[in-house]
């Protein structure tokens, strides 16, 4: 049994971490380098980055970040903010990620993901999608260029079918950022997560609510996905990712044990 996949998520804005709630009111929680080492250091099993105002300023991330967390850090880690073509993505590629990440940049040219499927290959290409439950429609709806509150639109397309269309393109893990859920620690959305994963036939990470280590071995129980993705629990010390791994496997969900 493949072990499940603690990753804590860093969204990057002018050089620094940040974190808001609902992908709205972020406020700065460290050093990029500073938090990278610690949470490898800590037993993480990947790293995620997010330069979360890249796609919004129609610009790339910078690079010179990537190229210092893969000097100082010995895990694998995906990273994503305006990546628009494979030259963007090979500039990443090129400074040490292991895998990028592409969200509104795959909605407004859906062709991008084959494109990076084709050059990089299926296990280097992540969609990350946002997706938010409407109450007046009661649908999740995929949403776009959700790192600045003003920018942020919904698209065209429902959660389910957007899913759909990015494995028929290439992708080889997708990301669900629950929004309803984000920041706000009272568990990941199970019954969205668990729709998602009966459709989904590569690697699902979930996305946005954890807030007790039981909500993580939840979400490995009752929602199937192969890893789960926080920030603030760990941003502020609410959880201890070694203890969080001993927990889980008490609870016999296989997870590798730090050192």
């Amino acid at each position: 049994m493949l072990s499940k996949r603690i990753i804590p998520c860093l969204d990057v804005k002018n050089g620094q971490v940040v974190k808001g709630v609902k992908f709205k009111g972020h406020e700065v929680v460290g050093d990029i380098l500073e938090l990278a080492k610690l949470y490898s250091d800590a037993g993480a099993d990947e790293l995620v980055f997010y330069e979360i105002s890249a796609s919004v300023e129609k610009r790339l991330l910078d690079v010179n970040w990537v190229q210092t967390i893969a000097r100082y850090i010995d895990i694998p880690f995906c990273v994503a903010g305006g990546i628009k073509s494979v030259a963007d993505a090979a500039k990443v590629l090129e400074q040490g990620a292991d895998k990028i990440s592409i969200n509104s940049p795959a909605i407004a040219r859906p062709a991008l993901i084959k494109e990076l499927h084709d050059e990089f290959g299926k296990q280097c290409v992540v969609v990350g999608i946002d997706s938010f439950y409407d109450v007046k429609t009661d649908q999740y709806l995929v949403y776009q260029l959700t790192g600045d509150p003003n920018a942020s639109s919904q698209t065209r397309y429902k959660t389910q079918d957007w899913v759909k269309t990015v494995q028929e393109l290439g992708a080889g893990e997708i990301v669900l950022n629950c929004m309803n859920q984000d920041g706000v620690r009272k568990g990941y959305d199970n019954d969205q997560l668990s729709e998602i994963r009966a459709i989904c036939d590569v690697p699902l990470i979930a996305s946005g609510g954890a807030g007790t280590m039981q909500d993580f071995a939840d979400v490995f129980k009752q929602s199937q996905v192969d890893g789960a993705l926080a920030a603030s629990v760990f941003h502020k010390n609410i959880i201890n990712i070694n203890e969080l791994k001993q927990f889980l496997t008490s609870q016999n969900i296989a997870s590798r044990l730090c050192n």
